[in-house]
This record gives structure tokens, C-alpha cells and sequence, in this order.
């Protein structure tokens, strides 16, 4: 995924945080706690708490930010005209969210019908029938309840979003407000932190500090995002305004989301390193190590190699190969990482680096789900 920055002065990226992007993350994280093992006592103790009627509309509107993280939690980001400054309090953002045009909520919140068309231009399903039928029949796939959420959302937007506006502020009266009070300070730190970085040191800096999982190209024109899926948008474009933002997440790892929808400024949601984060794998490396390990013959020698260092002559007599052969399947196991060679005097000894290994799995999850 790429973000077009050619010519885009420094003062027009910036490091925001947003209330209303947060609530967005807590509710997926309430809604998938699978995603997110680190939050499983907040979870845990925020569901339990929730009053019936509260925890029923949750379900009816969880199209928003189960499957897909809708772009109404960051319309500072959807408004013609507008700097890309998110809200400073939660009813800041929600005034913000009313300022979004009918059509502009519409396509965010029918975002879950048409991911597939997420990065095109297409017509608004409130006025073509032909987007109207689609998102009825995907939203059918969901489920009931999504099928009467995206009918009532195309014949009546206005009642759906005061229904959706007085849902949020339940939710900040219920448990959010009390959250944020706790996750805001090392939020606005953090951006505070990487807005000075990229003052005092660049943007290659700057991006470094966010997250692995993003670099910029040698000639500073482009921003890529290390992701399992395709886009590509412009930092530049004058609609809703020249720019890029960046916003911190509590909430969000290990999910690193992109609003790269057409006529939005981008903003890139990254979630907040602890250090008891790993660094992100990259896509590429994770699919050379899942390749080297699904062959059969290198999964027989990833045996001896887990238990003891190994010389390549060992390994072939022990399987009944060749060594040349054996130094290939070595070659492919070295490349993707998972092995370790030392020298002792005239040997060289081959192991199992059983700690990469051990995070193939951590690794596969957080790369899906980045």
C-alpha cells in the first residue's frame, strides 16, 4: 500500500489523537477480543458491565467495526476544506461526523459491502440503484440485522446517524470516558513525541519511530505501507485537503489501519509500541519462512536442527541425500531466517533458531490482521 507525498511540505503532516478513533478500536476490540489477547481483561470486564439495551445496539451497528473499521470514527479526515484536526474532546468529533456529508457517511458506513471497491470512485448508493442493490446483497451475506441497518441507513440517513451519534455518546457515559481519561495522556505523548521527530530529525525518522511495517522511498515521494492487501492514494490531492495524518492507538495493535478511501485525506492509525511488542515481520519475510518450512524434506531436517547443531554431512547421511542437496534446502532455510550457522574449527554447525520459529504463528496472525 503507497501514499503518493511528493512535494507535500512537512507542516502538513501531522500527529493528532482522536477520541472518536479510539472508540472506534475499543468497540472492535470489545467485538473480536480474539484480535487483541492483550485487552482480554478490559474486555472482558467493559462487556460484562454493559446494560442489556446498551449491549444490543452494539450488536445491531457492530457492521461498523467488526469486519471492517469504518471511516466515520475519523471524518476530520472526510471534510472538504477541513486542516485533518481531529476533535479534542469526543462531542468535538462527533460535531465533526455530523459535518460529513449524507453520501460520504453513507459509503463509510456501508464500508463493510464493498470493501472490494474501497480505493474507487463510485457512485453513491443513496442515488444509484445498481450500488444500492449491492450493498442490500452484501449486507444480506452479514446477516439480518446488517440487511435492516443498510435499508434504513439508504431510505432515512439522517435518523441513522442521530441513532448512530446518541449510540457513541452512550458508550463514552458507559465505559469510554473513563478510558480515555486513562489511554489519552500517553496518546498525545507519543505524538508529541514523533510531531518533534519528524521537526528535528525528518520524515524517515519520523515514519521509523510509527511502526516496521512503513518506509519511505530514497527521493521522499512515497510512503509504503507493509500489508497484506493493495491501495494507493495522494497525500497531495486538494480534496478534503493537502495532507497526511497520523493517529496513535491503545487499542489497536496489532491492526495498522490506512484511510486511503478516494477524495479523504490519508490517515494512517498505527497502535502505540510497548515494550513488550515485537517488531513487525514483513509480509515478504513471513512468506519466505512459511515456504521454506511447508517443504517436506526441509520439515524432516528442521527435526535434527531443532534438537542440535547439525553439520551439512550429518544431515545427508541421516536422511539419505546428498550433500549438495542438503546445502540447498540450507540455502532456503538461511534465506527465510529460521536457521543459524557458526563455524567451530573446520566444521560448520547448522541450528534451529527456535525463538523466530516459536513466532511464526504471532507472526501469521499479525501480518492478516495488520
Amino acid at each position: 500500500m503507497t501514499i503518493d507525498i511528493t512535494g507535500l511540505a512537512p507542516d502538513r503532516i501531522d500527529f493528532a489523537i482522536s477520541p472518536l478513533a479510539e472508540l472506534g478500536l475499543a468497540l472492535h476490540a470489545l467485538s473480536e477480543p480474539g484480535h487483541h489477547p492483550g485487552l482480554h481483561g478490559w474486555a472482558t470486564a467493559t462487556a460484562a458491565a454493559l446494560k442489556p439495551d446498551l449491549a444490543d445496539r452494539l450488536h445491531e451497528a457492530e457492521l461498523l467495526w467488526r469486519n471492517t473499521f469504518s471511516d466515520v470514527f475519523m471524518p476530520f479526515a472526510g471534510i472538504p476544506g477541513h486542516d485533518g484536526t481531529p476533535g479534542a474532546t469526543l462531542a468535538e468529533d462527533l460535531d465533526l461526523l455530523d459535518r460529513l456529508t449524507d453520501e460520504r457517511f453513507t459509503s463509510a458506513a456501508l464500508e463493510f459491502t464493498c470493501s472490494s471497491l474501497y480505493g474507487v470512485k463510485t457512485p453513491s448508493p443513496l442515488h444509484d440503484p445498481a450500488m444500492r442493490i449491492r450493498a442490500l446483497d452484501m449486507a444480506a451475506t452479514r446477516g439480518p440485522r446488517q440487511v435492516e441497518f443498510t435499508k434504513t441507513l439508504l431510505d432515512d440517513p439522517a435518523s441513522v446517524r442521530a441513532w448512530v451519534r446518541r449510540l457513541l455518546e452512550d458508550c463514552d457515559q458507559a465505559f469510554f470516558a473513563d478510558t480515555w481519561q486513562r489511554v489519552r495522556v500517553q496518546l498525545a505523548a507519543d505524538a508529541r513525541h514523533k510531531a518533534e521527530l519528524l521537526r528535528r530529525k525528518g520524515l524517515d525518522e519520523a515514519i521509523g519511530s510509527v511502526s516496521a511495517a512503513l518506509g519511505v522511498d530514497p527521493g521522499g515521494t512515497r510512503i509504503t505501507i507493509d500489508k497484506l492487501t493493495e491501495g494507493h492514494t495522494l497525500a497531495t490531492d486538494p480534496e478534503p485537503g493537502a495532507g497526511l495524518t497520523f493517529v496513535p492507538t491503545s487499542f489497536g495493535w496489532p491492526h495498522l489501519m490506512v484511510l486511503h478511501a478516494p477524495g479523504w485525506r490519508p490517515v494512517i492509525h498505527y497502535p502505540v509500541h510497548g515494550p513488550e511488542l515485537p517488531s513487525p515481520a514483513s509480509v515478504e519475510t513471513l512468506k519466505l519462512r512459511m515456504e521454506a518450512l511447508a517443504h517436506p524434506m526441509r520439515m524432516r531436517l528442521c527435526r535434527n536442527l531443532a534438537r542440535s547443531p547439525y553439520t551439512t554431512s550429518e544431515l545427508a547421511e541421516a536422511h539419505g541425500i546428498t550433500a549438495p542437496e542438503v546445502s540447498r534446502h540450507l540455502a532456503v532455510l538461511k534465506k527465510a531466517g529460521v536457521i543459524t550457522t557458526r563455524r567451530r574449527g573446520r566444521y560448520v554447525l547448522h541450528q534451529l533458531d527456535l525463538t523466530v520459529v516459536a513466532r511464526l504463528g504471532s507472526d501469521f496472525l499479525e501480518g492478516v490482521l495488520r
